[in-house]
């Protein structure tokens, strides 16, 4: 064996990731040579090359959590109906391609029955771009999936159909300080309770500079509580983003009268009371108050 067939190959690991290894043969055959494209109908793309091959692509719209069973249920009706050949879209939708007219309605009807939407192209409402939440971050205080999952229901003849003045992008956060804003809508779901400090325990604990530099808006100060080195937070400034809880377990967010059953783990993940925020750029801010639940 020579030296260099015995040094590992370590994968790359910045930059965009090789596109081409799973796209359709079609796109790679007319790659760059495509005549023009159009829509036959919402939630599909036909595109036709110079050659003269042609392709169409179904958009569905899935959950942007999926696990097993709703992976497994989608690939068995890409390979079923379809050629095989699937890609995720930055809004988690699901781009199948086929080369066969005939087989987009069988594909579209089998993603429909199993409670798929075909739909977000051309003047629609988007698929919902959000954050992981509660699965994914350590910082917030409330779930931003819950939210999605009850305004995508709302959405949803605005996704599937091609009848508003523009195209929407909606997108929303779990707190105030991290993700979303990259949409013509941006909805912030909001924690509206100040943290409340264990103080017996925040001194065996936290490090409590780690806390202070954590908090986006400099809300957090030591403090000495019942002769002990503790924190204390300015409610006024206060955002309830949920920063100061991963360096600092003590510093909970529960409300006793009611905790979310879905993901919630921790005492700091608890909703009530929240609100949402809409942004519209060149519109004043929305503030709509009163949900009880991000997920209810």
């Amino acid at each position: 064996m020579s030296e260099q067939a015995a040094q590992p190959r370590f994968p790359v690991e910045s930059g965009c990731p090789d596109a081409f290894q799973y796209m359709h043969p079609s796109y790679i055959k007319n790659y760059g040579n495509w005549a023009y494209h159009d829509r036959p109908r919402p939630g599909v793309l036909h595109h036709v090359a110079k050659s003269g091959d042609q392709v169409w692509t179904v958009r569905v719209g899935t959950q942007r959590q999926l696990g097993p069973y709703e992976i497994n249920l989608l690939c068995d009706i890409i390979d079923k109906y379809a050629d095989g050949y699937v890609r995720f879209t930055i809004r988690s939708n699901m781009e199948v391609t086929v080369t066969d007219e005939k087989k987009v309605a069988p594909l579209i009807q089998a993603f429909e029955d199993a409670g798929y939407p075909v739909g977000g192209t051309g003047n629609s409402v988007t698929m919902i771009s959000h954050t992981q939440g509660w699965l994914h971050c350590d910082i917030p205080g409330t779930d931003a999936s819950g939210v999605v999952k009850s305004l995508m229901d709302e959405l949803y003849d605005e996704f599937v159909n091609e009848t508003m003045p523009n195209r929407v992008h909606i997108t929303t956060s779990c707190c105030q300080i991290n993700c979303g804003g990259q949409g013509d809508i941006a909805i912030n779901v909001q924690h509206t309770k100040p943290p409340k400090i264990n103080h017996d325990l925040v001194a065996n604990v936290c490090e409590r500079p780690s806390v202070v530099a954590r908090c986006p808006v400099a809300a957090i100060r030591p403090a000495m509580v019942n002769g002990k080195p503790s924190l204390e937070v300015d409610e006024k400034k206060c955002i309830c983003c949920g920063a100061c809880f991963p360096p600092c377990p003590p510093m909970q967010r529960i409300t006793p009268s009611w905790r979310s059953g879905l993901v919630a783990s921790t005492p700091m993940h608890a909703a009530n009371p929240c609100s949402t925020n809409w942004s519209l750029p060149a519109y004043p801010t929305i503030r709509h108050a009163g949900r009880k639940s991000p997920t209810s």
